[in-house]
């Protein structure tokens, strides 16, 4: 630190916080350690009876702690993001749009690994609503070697630390199997659930067909959806193993490739995850119909994204896959699906 005059202090850097006092009024810090001096600041200051400051010295290998944070900002801001005003070293992401946030996870945690800055953000591959803080950074100290942020740039990667990647507006259609719904013999209550779903998302459901235990009828239906201009295909019942249940043999038969039967998330573990084309076909099982979050709230928003999700991505579940059906669900603000 350098002791100087006040009326010399414009453009350096306060060392410590300036507190005002006004006697029976407030008492706060008016100037906060690591504030630029201004020129308007300086007849405050003088008025506070602060004839003499404490300032850090110049120094070219030096960043100040706002300097550093733009540095910051620029390596995280990618596509769909804005951001807030520096202040104290912080700067804060929103998202534009609404959408699923991507993290480039090896060079966030590759950065927070340097030391002496820190990037912290809401688990990637989950939605976000336009203006919703996604992350925020700052770097610990009030000054930092040049040296170590250029040391951050090249270990980030050239690739935006964080994307929003925005819903598309596919049409869906749901394919109900069961002899059971079929013949009426109980009410089908799986399609309105899958239609509340989907209207979260403001999509259209271009149909939603009943159909018996028949793998060639359900097979048939699938391709004539996706003829007719389906992007999504969701199909419910017939996903166990029983053998009157049929629609993941009638799902391969239609000709698509499936990704994987079964995933290590409860409620959910009987899910179908298939392709034919880019066109995604899911098998959900009944736990869709009746528990309050389930694999579905995992996988269908990154397919609303356009993410072609793999068998590794569905393995990936395994930690943050158990949902413990809490009796007030505060999902995604909680931890299933998360690791």
């Amino acid at each position: 630190m350098e002791l100087i005059e006040t009326v010399a202090a414009e453009g350096l850097v306060l060392a410590h916080d300036m507190t005002r006092i006004i006697p029976g009024k407030e008492k706060k810090a008016a100037f906060k350690k690591g504030h630029i001096v201004t020129k308007d600041d300086i007849p405050e200051l003088l008025k506070m009876g602060k004839e003499h400051l404490y300032v850090w010295e110049k120094d070219d290998n030096m960043y100040h702690e706002d300097e550093a944070a733009e540095i910051l900002c620029d390596i995280s801001m990618g596509d769909n993001l804005h951001r807030g005003k520096v202040s104290e070293g912080k700067i804060e992401l929103f998202s534009d749009v609404d959408g699923i946030l991507k993290i480039e996870r090896e060079g966030l945690c590759a950065l927070n690994g340097l030391g002496e800055m820190m990037i912290a953000s809401r688990h990637g591959d989950f939605p976000v609503k336009k203006g919703d803080k996604v992350c925020a950074m700052r770097v610990i100290p009030l000054v930092i070697e040049k040296e170590k942020m250029e040391r951050a740039k090249k270990t980030a990667g050239e690739r935006p630390l964080f994307n929003v990647v925005p819903f598309k507006n596919p049409k869906v259609s749901i394919i109900t199997t069961g002899n059971e719904v079929y013949t009426g013999r109980i009410k089908d209550s799986f399609g309105p659930v899958l239609k509340n779903k989907a209207g979260e998302y403001g999509l259209e459901v271009l149909r939603q067909t009943i159909i018996g235990d028949d793998r060639e009828k359900i097979s048939a239906q699938i391709n004539k959806d996706i003829e007719e201009g389906a992007q999504i295909v969701l199909l419910t019942g017939g996903m166990s193993v029983d053998p009157d249940d049929t629609t993941p043999s009638a799902i391969k038969l239609s000709g698509a490739k499936i990704i994987s039967y079964g995933a290590p998330v409860l409620p959910g573990a009987m899910f179908l995850l298939a392709y034919k084309g880019d066109i995604p076909i899911m098998g959900l099982p009944g736990c869709v119909m009746y528990s309050k979050r389930t694999i579905f709230d995992l996988v269908f928003p990154r397919v609303l994204s356009g993410e072609k999700i793999d068998a590794g991505d569905l393995r990936g579940y395994g930690e943050g896959g158990l949902c413990l059906s809490c009796d007030v669900c505060t999902f995604p603000n909680c931890g299933f699906g998360k690791k």
